[in-house]
């Protein structure tokens, strides 16, 4: 059945280095058509920045080296936009991420496959028998997961859940790692149509009309068959990248980032203090996928993110990091404490600029003298009280080995309700010198 499908005409495809040399998009801080890009289509990314801004940093770091780039490092790998664009350029990329879903992800798109041992596999799943009945489909997952929910409200319905947790048992079964993680990734991004819920870059709500909207079962199938396909594709048609090598770190960037080495650049968009935890983005695939499997697991994996929300109770301590902008910013917040939605943002704003602090100063010290650094960052605003974090970690950057390079906006953000609503934060490219 693969193979027929295989052979019938999928839309266009373009690699990394069409899409740099030709096809780019009108801004650098989009993602808008980048699912046409081999490889960026299998999960949707609504706040991933484009593919070009890589190959921007290349040329450029090159040029301020006066040498080719042979590495980079993202210490948020995210939909690993950064680690595939290098290794279409040439460049050796190393990644962290600490979320288990993405970093899956991210290593099914760098990982290399034997293409007829990934047809087989396939084929062996889809042909495997589907369940009739699951008692408990996603161990440990909150009761609103399957119906009949709570107060009737759900996110899949019986049927829908259960096929979707038989397909996650037949992959399980899947000898080879590389073909494991693939399916596996690919069937957490075909739950999210058949669920009753969409997700925004801030979490999941409820479809419109949610309750009246009929799901045939059997689409589980089809949008993983579909997804699967179009992969193996691409898989096949890319498969000679400039390189293939990669290194995938797996936890805490506060921890994994390196304190040592000879990273010529380094690019990536790191959380931002929004109160938000981007954890519950992709909370539907971690538990559908069983990744979770308890309500520990979910709370570990957001103590292991950066304090950039509020929605877990943890330490926000922080020291006085030396940014006069930051020490205004925490006054003004404290002033305002008691308006805000929570009473810990004052404390998590500054606790988010302590450990934007840690990746900092372990990018100085593995990056080579003259490697940049480029961060697309978010600003936030609580109550009145702008949080201009390019500005900020400017400061904090300069007290810590590095010149800056440059900083140029990228857009105009939305805030979420609780910060006012209005399309009036500023995204940054912040770009960084190593001294």
């Amino acid at each position: 059945m693969a193979e027929l499908i295989l052979k019938e005409p999928l839309h266009e495809i373009v690699s990394f280095t069409e899409w740099l040399e030709g096809r780019r998009p009108p801004h650098l801080s989009t993602n808008s058509g980048a699912d046409e890009v081999a490889f960026q289509g299998w999960r949707n990314f609504k706040e991933a920045f484009a593919p070009e801004l890589i190959g921007q940093a290349v040329e450029e770091t090159q040029g301020a080296l006066g040498r080719s780039v042979t590495s980079c490092i993202d210490p948020f790998g995210g939909s690993g936009t950064t680690a595939l664009a290098c290794q279409f350029l040439g460049v050796n990329p190393t990644t962290i991420e600490v979320n288990p879903y993405l970093a899956d992800l991210i290593e099914a798109k760098l990982a290399t496959y034997d293409i007829e041992l990934l047809i087989q596999d396939f084929k062996a799943v889809i042909e495997g028998e589907i369940a009739p009945y699951c008692e408990d489909p996603f161990p440990g997952a909150p009761r609103t997961f399957v119906e009949p929910g709570v107060g009737n409200r759900y996110l899949f319905s019986a049927e829908v859940a259960c096929r979707l947790a038989s397909l996650r048992d037949r992959i399980a079964r899947t000898e080879s790692d590389v073909n494991r993680r693939l399916m596996r990734v690919l069937l957490g991004a075909a739950a999210l149509p058949v669920s009753n819920v969409v997700v925004s870059g801030k979490g999941r709500r409820y479809r419109r009309g949610w309750a009246d909207r009929i799901i045939d079962p059997q689409r589980v199938e089809q949008l993983f068959v579909d997804s699967v396909v179009r992969a193996i594709y691409e898989i096949r048609r890319y498969e000679k990248r400039k390189r293939r090598e990669y290194c995938l770190l797996r936890g805490d960037s506060r921890e994994l980032t390196p304190c040592e080495g000879e990273f010529d650049m380094a690019v990536f968009s790191p959380p931002y203090p929004n109160s938000f935890d981007y954890t519950d983005v992709y909370n539907v695939e971690l538990w559908v996928c069983g990744y979770l499997k308890s309500g520990l697991d979910n709370r570990n994996l957001r103590l292991s993110t950066l304090r950039s929300h509020v929605q877990i109770a943890r330490p926000f301590d922080a020291p006085d990091l030396g940014s006069a902008t930051l020490t205004r910013v925490a006054t003004d917040l404290e002033r305002v404490r008691s308006d805000l939605w929570n009473r810990h943002i004052p404390d998590m704003v500054s606790a988010y600029f302590a450990d934007m602090c840690v990746i900092i100063e372990r990018l100085s010290k593995a990056l080579v003298s003259g490697g940049r650094a480029y961060m697309v960052v978010g600003d936030s605003r609580y109550a009145g009280v702008q949080v201009p974090v390019a500005t900020i970690l400017n400061e904090l950057a300069l007290c810590r080995g590095f010149t800056i390079a440059g900083e140029e906006p990228f857009r105009s953000m939305r805030a979420s309700p609780q910060q006012g609503g209005r399309p009036e934060l500023i995204e940054t490219l912040l770009t960084l010198t190593r001294c």
